[in-house]
């Protein structure tokens, strides 16, 4: 198994090896060196993100607004998280930005990790709003996703409007907690015991941004489906 510091040197020199300028693929390895951190493919899907380049293209977004379209492909997801980190001074000032057509946006959701840094504010990320409403936690100030950053490389978790949501990233048993952040906002009460199927619904979720190279592409399964990963799960 390779180390952090090895993942981070192989990400800078294929970012090179594409035609990236060093200054960017040393941003690139940071933030796949963030990925893995936290358990999340950034490896694989850097990988085929550059696999992919041979034979499409991808548009570079540099000045970013509240909403953002492409003309006709995929934005670039390393242009626009270099974009993201260099204006993010400007861009706090918004309290919506909209993205449509993001190629890979896991590779994107760690710039978003690193602006969260900067800025020192928390940054709610939602993929697909057709179906999942989903804001993912992320970054080092994802410790405040359980208050406490020791903790911090050792869980994965998603924060919704109403809930939070956090695991073990490997040991999905394991520092289990859920919250109802409309009826407990200060989060004094653990309800994952009694709300299996709420459980459910977010493993479904982490699964399918560990194992899905395009984020984008999330949908909720059928009720057989759910039963069957809370039994996976040991909780039926």
């Amino acid at each position: 198994m390779r180390s952090l510091s090895e993942i981070e040197t192989a990400a800078k020199r294929a970012t090179r090896g594409v035609g990236f300028s060093w200054g960017n693929s040393e941003e690139v390895g940071k933030c796949v060196r963030l990925l893995e951190l936290f358990g999340l493919p950034g490896v694989k899907n850097l990988n085929q993100y550059y696999k992919e380049r041979e034979t499409k293209k991808f548009e570079n977004l540099n000045l970013i607004n509240e909403n953002n379209k492409p003309s006709s492909e995929d934005f670039c997801p390393i242009i626009l998280g270099i974009s993201f980190l260099d204006q993010i001074k400007s861009l706090e000032n918004y309290q919506k930005i909209e993205f449509n057509k993001i190629a890979y946006p896991l590779i994107f959701l760690s710039f978003l990790s690193r602006a969260s840094e900067i800025i020192g504010k928390k940054i709610h990320a939602k993929f697909d709003k057709k179906e999942i409403f989903a804001y993912i936690e992320v970054g080092i100030n994802a410790g405040q996703l359980i208050g406490n950053k020791s903790f911090l490389p050792e869980v994965i978790g998603i924060r919704t409007q109403n809930f939070k949501y956090y695991r073990h990233r490997i040991d999905k048993k394991k520092y289990v907690h859920l919250y109802n952040l409309k009826n407990d906002p200060l989060e004094k009460e653990n309800i994952a015991s009694s709300n299996l199927e709420k459980i459910c619904e977010f493993e479904i979720i982490l699964s399918k941004l560990l194992e899905n190279n395009n984020t984008q592409n999330i949908s909720p399964k059928n009720k057989e489906d759910a039963i069957e990963l809370l039994k996976k799960l040991g909780y039926v």
